[in-house]
């Protein structure tokens, strides 16, 4: 067996230190390819380092469904996933420049707030009374969130449930709102991916 096939078998079984090699292994060609891909006005608010950091984050809470076919592929597959966080920062950033007639300010923690963000991630209520459920619907909502990688939790906390400024978010996580942006989109797939898959609660809008 070759040394990344070694490596890939390790890493995909949970060993994360094989994984870091992988990493470590791949990361100067792809960081070349993001540098050619972020344009010269958005380099002020979406660095490299930024999209390499997210990109890594995923590349560990999605290794074990990895099919590998062969080291070429590797690099492609978190091509991919490099490509869809800068894709997002990209896409948020160009919100941002556009009032959001659905974003308003909420009591930090309210129901609403956690009401908000479950349309957001575009799910649905499997009860019919949503005044009853409420109660139900946020201690859910907080058990899944607990579940999800520190940075993910902080972003949803801080700017879905509390209403806090992209630029105020950014600054309590030590990033550039282009992150904040990645972060967020890639959180929200996993908070909707644990609703719609592990609570009864909860079910994808169709």
């Amino acid at each position: 067996m070759d040394e990344h096939a070694d490596l890939i078998g390790r890493a995909t079984a949970g060993d994360e230190d094989a994984l870091e090699s992988l990493l470590t292994r791949h990361s100067p060609a792809l960081r070349g390819r993001l540098q050619g891909r972020i344009a010269a006005h958005w380099r002020s608010m979406i660095e490299v380092d930024d999209v390499l950091q997210v990109t890594y984050l995923e590349a560990f809470l999605r290794i074990r469904s990895y099919q590998d076919r062969g080291e070429a592929s590797f690099l492609a597959w978190l091509t991919r996933i490099a490509d869809n966080n800068l894709r997002d920062a990209i896409r948020g950033l160009e919100r941002a420049k556009r009032p959001d007639p659905r974003r308003r300010v909420v009591l930090p923690g309210s129901d609403e707030s956690y009401v908000e963000l479950v349309e957001v991630l575009g799910m649905t209520l499997t009860t019919p009374s949503m005044h009853a459920a409420r109660g139900e619907m946020i201690a859910e909502l907080e058990r899944m969130l607990s579940r999800l990688p520190a940075d993910y939790e902080r972003v949803i906390r801080m700017y879905d449930l509390e209403g806090r400024a992209i630029e105020e978010v950014a600054g309590e996580l030590g990033r550039s709102s282009g992150a904040v942006y990645m972060l967020r989109a890639r959180a929200h797939e996993r908070l909707a991916g644990l609703l719609g898959s592990e609570s009864r609660f909860f079910s994808r809008r169709s």
